[in-house]
């Protein structure tokens, strides 16, 4: 039986857990503690380099626009790619705790999830004293377009599952596809080291900007005409792989957890954010529509 198929409390990290690593665009140094927080309290990031220390909350209200990665903002300070941290805390069944950073971009590490989920299990979690509060689809979403696409439906069990269609084309990359249910042992198992990918163009055009200077092809995957420079794959298809963790990560904007059935094509975080907004959207008429 899946674990997400039984009923369950919230849950938040025993004790807390760091990771440290450097910035992908920003080149900086970040020490992230993941701290155990109350029932109700959500996952938040705390900028604990500002004084005093500056809470920004997960949700669409405080999505900010981004390139190839996904921030939030609020009261004038950001954190930037929180889209890893948010697929493990997600992935693993955390839903509160506090994101304290050192600096404003969080570590891009080997440019996968598998620090943040070691990190985790590392210091294990506990059940609080009151019950999730899951976001339910009951219509079908859809955003996009005909080439690029994200939609969300009916859950075909308690929890998240994933079916994503990766299309690259003709290369290196080609075409791949893969179809998870998000529980945390198949999160563990099958996404959580899925690593960031580029093809050496893209990494060139990036440094010529004055953008990841620091960025190596071991810290994540480069892609040149033939294959991966420098840095065998974990799976023949780990790029697919690692669509479907930034698709956990960005769906985590809904601030709780989710039970849909997520299908996409070539979708990224743009699409997926917008993705949950219209479930919010869905889930606010159909509380409106409920009767009194």
């Amino acid at each position: 039986m899946h674990e997400s198929l039984r009923p369950r409390m919230q849950r938040t990290l025993q004790r807390p857990a760091a990771v440290s690593g450097r910035g992908y665009w920003s080149g900086h140094e970040n020490r992230v503690v993941l701290h155990p927080a109350p029932a109700d309290a959500g996952v938040v990031f705390v900028r604990g380099d500002i004084d005093p220390p500056m809470v920004i909350p997960v949700g669409m209200d405080f999505h900010a626009d981004a390139i190839n990665r996904t921030n939030l903002s609020a009261g004038g300070l950001t954190v930037q790619m929180v889209e890893h941290v948010l697929s493990a805390l997600a992935g693993l069944g955390v839903d509160c705790c506090r994101v304290v950073v050192s600096s404003e971009e969080l570590p891009g590490m080997d440019g996968s999830a598998q620090a943040f989920v070691e990190a985790i299990d590392a210091a294990g979690l506990v059940d609080l004293d009151l019950p999730q509060a899951p976001l339910v689809i009951e219509k079908t979403i859809r955003v996009g377009d005909d080439t690029c696409w994200i939609e969300a439906g009916p859950p075909r069990f308690p929890g998240l599952s994933i079916d994503y269609q990766l299309d690259y084309g003709p290369g290196a990359i080609g075409r791949q596809h893969l179809d998870i249910d998000v529980t945390p042992q198949n999160f563990r198992r099958e996404l959580a080291g899925a690593r960031t990918f580029i093809s050496a163009a893209d990494a060139a055009s990036l440094k010529a900007a004055g953008l990841g200077l620091t960025v190596t092809e071991q810290d994540l995957i480069v892609f040149g005409p033939h294959g991966p420079l420098n840095n065998p794959l974990r799976w023949a298809d780990e790029c697919v792989r690692h669509k479907m963790l930034d698709v956990v990560g960005d769906l985590a904007l809904a601030g709780r957890p989710l039970q849909a059935s997520v299908r996409a094509c070539r979708s990224g975080h743009r699409l997926n954010a917008e993705l949950v907004a219209r479930m919010l959207e869905q889930a606010a008429t159909q509380r409106v529509a409920l009767p009194v």
